[in-house]
């Protein structure tokens, strides 16, 4: 997919060279080749200048098993790049994931996330084996006594919960696009980002109490306060039976379902697009509004909001979007 200030180029020389071709252009012919040869070449340069700073861009976000591209202005996507071991959780994902969201969260030339997995599937969930292997727990030494081994086990989990808290504290909606298999972890992922897409034939399960475990990298903190039902919310926790698109989307837990993965990025990525259009103060102000109101009581929330707004109100691009409401026009709104 290009990207659209490119397409703009190519279609813009594309078009002139076939109006002069036809003789629509009129005046002497030498001039117009030399004419058209210059804007050939200014519209190439200026391809190449885009491409070299976008694959720039991307080689400053290479982390390991991750995959994070920019399909389009202000837009970030970020895949699960694992596709071999179904995009496991790996210790190295999680690393990563804390890595790219917290430098996504400050990146002025990033307003919206978009998140998936490379491959069919989304992700399988915690891998087993990597994780049980060179962790405190698969290491204990002769010397831990209990107190010193669970201080070291806490410290491992937390550094899981930070890849996927991550997520949530990033200052940028982020976009959930699920797809086929996405048990364990992967919900502990979707939960915590802004909106929840799905594909048809996406499979979800709450998986920890199969491995003898309760979840411990999100889900059981943030899934009751998404708009599930809580009854329904227990019965997938306790169960870690399989639900479907149609499922998820019934209780709250997607509000989309494409019809393939590949309708599902384009979904995603025209939200993100749209998205990134409207003013950044105002769309990072209300996520972190909404996610300060969320878990305290609604007259907390208010005086928040009218100290947060006391300073927002004042911005530019208050004035941008109240005139071009009026005058029909599409604002451009600064970096953040």
């Amino acid at each position: 997919m290009k990207h659209g200030f490119q397409q703009t180029l190519i279609e813009h020389s594309s078009k002139w060279s076939e109006d002069h071709r036809l003789g629509k252009g009129g005046g002497d012919t030498a001039t117009e080749r030399s004419a058209l040869h210059c804007q050939q070449q200014r519209a190439g340069s200026l391809i190449n200048s885009s491409l070299q700073s976008k694959m720039s861009r991307e080689q400053d976000y290479q982390f390991p098993e991750l995959l994070t591209t920019f399909p389009s202005a202000f837009v970030a996507h970020v895949q699960l790049n694992r596709p071999k071991k179904y995009n496991s959780f790996s210790p190295d994902v999680f690393h990563s994931l804390a890595l790219v969201f917290d430098k996504l969260s400050v990146d002025e030339n990033v307003r919206v996330v978009l998140i998936s997995g490379v491959g069919p599937h989304f992700s399988a969930g915690l891998d087993v084996t990597a994780a049980s292997s060179g962790g405190p727990v698969s290491q204990p030494t002769k010397t831990d006594d209990i107190a010193r081994r669970t201080w070291k086990v806490r410290r491992h989990v937390y550094d899981y919960q930070n890849g996927i808290n991550a997520i949530e504290r990033c200052e940028k909606p982020v976009i959930c696009l699920t797809h086929g298999v996405t048990f364990g972890a992967a919900i502990d992922l979707a939960v915590a980002a802004d909106i929840r897409y799905c594909a048809k034939g996406v499979r979800f399960s709450i998986k920890e109490v199969d491995v003898g475990l309760a979840a411990d990298v999100g889900t059981l903190s943030r899934l009751p306060k998404i708009g599930v039902s809580y009854s329904w919310a227990k019965e997938v926790v306790y169960t870690a039976r399989e639900f479907g698109a149609q499922e998820a989307e019934k209780v709250g837990l997607v509000s989309r379902v494409a019809e393939s993965k590949e309708q599902l990025l384009e979904q995603g990525l025209a939200l993100a697009n749209f998205i990134a259009t409207k003013s950044p103060v105002a769309v990072q102000s209300s996520k972190a509004l909404l996610d300060f109101s969320r878990d305290r009581p609604i007259e907390d929330g208010l005086k928040y909001t009218a100290a947060w707004n006391a300073a927002m109100v004042q911005s530019e691009d208050v004035k941008k979007a109240m005139m071009s409401g009026i005058k029909k026009t599409k604002s451009t709104f600064e970096k953040l």
